[in-house]
């Protein structure tokens, strides 16, 4: 339950800032900026930077609101809320709470009963998957994938079945590695988009399977990457481990083809990732 908005506080104003071009800042940002009596940014450089290129004079006090102090630096905001003081929350990029700090102010205010809206405006996750070509009408996003190979293979794993389009971020320097292990874990030939400087002069989509999208990054990329993967295809094929391990021996036995081949024949014909056959197999000698 939550409690009631108080009439005398200030309200918290989360902005959607430009993903490449300042002129994508809409009207109602520009005002803000130039109206509300306290800035958080999560870099204040940027921030005035991106001030300056929409002609935009700020009044307010300026104060750092990232990922580091991020904790600290809600209780700072909330007192200003309740003292009747507006907040204006800004990334970097995109809208506040999306993979950027917000969500905890968030949550703190409305546990204070502090009245919170949004300026809408850009957001990488939604142009990139409707610049993909891939199904729009579901889809999910993940964020970034985690950094070590093992708990990013884990991860990765975990949605082999989700048939929702997926939107991740990743940084340029992991993105080969990235892509390669969602070939692994969802399949060499599932559909997908690196899109890459979004709005930007040099912007990119690049469409393909993850097979054919891993060897293009191989060489490596430069800029802000957002990557959009299919989700899995509707099938009636097998799923359940058990039934996965015995259609491999079952296979062997029948045509002498190696316990390779079978894997990787299963696994195409069921929709599912040659890992999870393999690991079904393993895990059925135990």
């Amino acid at each position: 339950m939550t409690t009631e908005a108080l009439t005398n506080t200030g309200t918290l104003l989360l902005a959607a800032a430009p993903i490449g071009r300042p002129e994508d800042a809409s009207r109602r940002l520009l005002t803000a900026l130039a109206d509300v009596p306290v800035v958080a940014a999560e870099d204040t450089r940027r921030l005035r930077r991106l001030a300056a290129d929409l002609g935009v004079e700020i009044t307010g006090r300026v104060l750092a609101h990232h990922e580091h102090n991020e904790r600290a630096s809600v209780d700072g905001l909330i007192a200003e809320l309740l003292a009747g003081r507006d907040v204006l929350v800004i990334t970097d990029a995109g809208m506040p709470g999306v993979s950027d700090p917000g969500y905890r102010l968030v949550r703190a205010a409305v546990a204070e009963g502090v009245p919170v809206t949004v300026l809408p405006g850009p957001s990488a996750v939604t142009t990139a998957l409707v610049v993909s070509g891939l199904p729009t009408d579901r889809f999910c996003f993940e964020g970034f994938p985690p950094r070590k190979q093992g708990e990013r293979a884990r991860r990765l794993a975990s949605l082999s079945h989700e048939q929702r389009t997926m939107v991740f971020f990743e940084s340029p320097r992991r993105l080969a590695d990235s892509l390669a292990a969602m070939a692994e874990a969802f399949g060499a030939d599932r559909p997908a988009a690196v899109c890459r400087e979004l709005t930007k002069t040099y912007e990119e989509v690049r469409r393909g399977t993850l097979a054919d999208l891993t060897r293009w990054a191989e060489d490596g990329v430069l800029g802000e990457i957002t990557v959009v993967v299919g989700g899995a295809p509707e099938h009636a094929g097998l799923t359940e481990p058990a039934d996965l391990a015995a259609a491999v021996a079952a296979r062997t036995e029948a045509t002498g083809v190696t316990r390779k081949e079978a894997i990787a024949e299963i696994a195409k014909e069921n929709g599912v990732p040659k890992r999870v056959v393999y690991d079904a197999v393993v895990d059925s000698t135990r």
